[in-house]
């Protein structure tokens, strides 16, 4: 298996986080990985975006130029990154925000509104493990344990407080994918 991901947002949307996340995830499985930040030059409220690669094979660039998984919180990145996707690829986008899902269809778009289903659990923090909840059941890239064991050892003992509602939206992301989406 070998995958790049390109996920894309806002500052503040926790874009980076989520990348960390299923990078360490990656490497807890025995993958090689790699994990790629990129910031807009805005102060506040900027653009975020990050490439991981996840492979069981050695990777020879951190650099995404074409993906295999594009994960996208608004339009502007839908929009800049699609065409970045490779044919056959996975588009997750955050349905919420997003008006129209992707033009193309030699790809598979995955709606998740995950603005909506982040307020329901009381916190617009939390859309990123709603988007990789439903990552993790599409592609089972990483295993659903994997990845709450790097949510535990990323907050650590000071922001233990924050990982019950963590967990929460993960599991609904994973819900979601498996109701509404397959």
């Amino acid at each position: 298996m070998h995958n790049e991901i390109i996920i894309a947002g806002f500052k503040g949307q926790s874009i980076m986080f989520a990348g960390q996340l299923i990078t360490h995830a990656g490497m807890l499985e025995g993958r090689h990985v790699s994990w790629s930040p990129s910031y807009g030059p805005e102060i506040r409220s900027g653009t975020a975006n990050c490439s991981v690669v996840i492979s069981d094979r050695e990777i020879s660039s951190p650099i995404v130029t074409k993906t295999s998984i594009l994960i996208v919180f608004n339009q502007p990145f839908l929009d800049k990154f699609e065409k970045a996707v490779k044919p056959g690829g996975l588009i997750f986008y955050n349905s919420s925000i997003i008006s129209r899902g992707p033009k193309r269809d030699d790809v598979t778009a995955f709606a998740v509104p995950a603005n909506e289903m982040a307020d329901e659990l009381g916190s617009a923090k939390v859309i990123n493990m709603v988007m990789l909840g439903a990552l993790v059941e599409i592609t089972k890239i990483v295993s659903p344990d994997t990845l709450l064991s790097s949510l535990e050892k990323a907050l650590g003992q000071h922001r233990q407080n924050m990982i019950p509602l963590n967990k929460q939206a993960l599991k609904a992301g994973i819900e979601y994918a498996s109701k509404k989406i397959r």
